[in-house]
């Protein structure tokens, strides 16, 4: 019998985040880090990615720094490659790169809608499909993908991002057919976490919104996420994938404003 709580250890496991720099991201990197994992930081600001690693460092683990801009396919074989290089194997992976604000649907231009699509999904794609070999060169692996409540909410001014967010769950479920035994892919839907992205948007009025919406009665806060991240990405959850866990304080309908 497996003693559970050495489940949760991600001792010997080698992770990408991407979007690493700051908020969800960032918090991924340390939570993992902080589980006994080493760690390839990408996102397109070199000195958010330093910042991150020197904590890492820090806690005694390995970090590297990639500036990367997901959207270029180069970029990715780079991160890829220059992860097994400098850690040795991949065994993680978690796609938090993304987003999108709110959209008039009366206005957006397919061009633009084209743009939210691909920017939420394709990037997720293309690194799963780099690492999957990788990962079962390493014994098996773990992709855990960064969604949003706003893929199952109907809201107004949400058509494109929650369009988007929708398929990178179903993409979720479907590649999690694909690649299982060896690769197990899951992913989360946050509710409304406090980030900086948040914190330039959010007034007391639409926090009070917010709370009146969430059971849990208060915001999110990255480590939230982190911590599920580390449960997706550990032996913990070796019987998991497949799966959209909403980590989001018990919504159920959207913020209204």
């Amino acid at each position: 019998m497996q003693h559970v709580p050495s489940m949760f250890s991600m001792e010997g496991q080698v992770a990408i985040v991407t979007g690493a720099g700051k908020g969800i991201g960032r918090a991924c990197a340390l939570g993992l880090a902080q589980a006994g994992a080493d760690v390839a930081l990408a996102a397109r600001t070199q000195a958010d990615l330093e910042s991150v690693a020197a904590e890492i460092h820090a806690l005694g683990r390995k970090a590297i720094v990639v500036p990367c801009d997901v959207n270029n396919e180069q970029a990715l074989e780079l991160l890829v490659q220059r992860t097994l290089a400098e850690l040795g194997k991949i065994t993680v992976l978690v796609n938090n790169a993304g987003g999108a604000g709110p959209n008039d649907p009366r206005k957006m231009s397919a061009d633009d809608f084209s743009k939210v699509l691909t920017w939420n999904v394709a990037p997720a794609y293309l690194l799963i499909q780099k690492v999957v070999g990788p990962m079962r060169d390493a014994g098996g692996g773990a992709v855990i993908n960064i969604s949003s409540m706003a893929a199952r909410l109907a809201q107004k001014h949400f058509s494109a991002y929650g369009a988007a967010k929708a398929a990178l769950n179903q993409m979720t479920r479907n590649l999690a057919q694909d690649f299982a035994p060896h690769v197990r892919i899951n992913a989360i839907e946050p509710g409304a976490i406090k980030t900086d992205a948040l914190a330039r948007y959010l007034t007391p009025e639409r926090e009070e919104v917010m709370l009146r919406v969430t059971p849990m009665g208060s915001l999110g806060q990255p480590e939230d996420i982190a911590a599920a991240v580390v449960f997706l990405a550990s032996p913990a959850s070796r019987w998991i994938t497949g799966k959209v866990l909403g980590v989001d304080g018990g919504s159920e309908v959207p913020a209204t404003f």
